[in-house]
This record gives C-alpha cells, structure tokens and sequence, in this order.
C-alpha cells in the first residue's frame, strides 16, 4: 500500500519514531470496590421496583405508594451512572 510522505521541516525529513500510545494511558483505575457497588445497586432497584409490583405496594414502603417507583429507578440509575466512571 502506499505511503504518504513525511513533512519536511527546515529542509529535514521527519522521521515518525514515536510509538502511539493508548488514550486511557494515566487514567487511573477505580477502586476495588467500585463495579460490586454499581452491580449491587442496580440489581437492589430493580428488587425495589419487582418487590413493590408483587406486593401491590404493600412493601418495600407502604406509606411511599407509587414514589417506590422513583427510588427503585434512582438507585439503579446511581448504579448505571457508576458504570461510567469504571475504569
């Protein structure tokens, strides 16, 4: 295949010894305990959500009705936000 030419710089040709490096070079890695939590906490929403359709919203919070909903969908939304931050 055929390769572009080198940029000429004051009259010299560059040559391309540098090795590529990968993008996430220095990004530090997460905590151990960080992809148990996130896996914890979306498996605990999506509990909360199942528990409160099965129960008729007796449980997890009886006097939350319908709000169970919204702190099911949180909890596993923390747990989805966290798995963006994973390293």
């Amino acid at each position: 295949m055929a390769e572009s030419k080198k940029r000429k710089k004051n009259g010299h040709e560059v040559e391309d010894d540098t090795e590529i490096k990968n993008w996430t070079d220095g990004i530090p890695l997460s905590p151990a305990w960080w992809a148990p939590t996130f896996v914890a906490l979306m498996i605990l929403g999506l509990l909360w959500v199942v528990v409160y359709y099965i129960s008729q919203g007796i449980y997890p919070i009886p006097k939350l009705g319908a709000w169970n909903i919204a702190v099911g969908l949180g909890t596993m939304m923390v747990g989805f936000l966290m798995t963006l931050r994973w390293r």
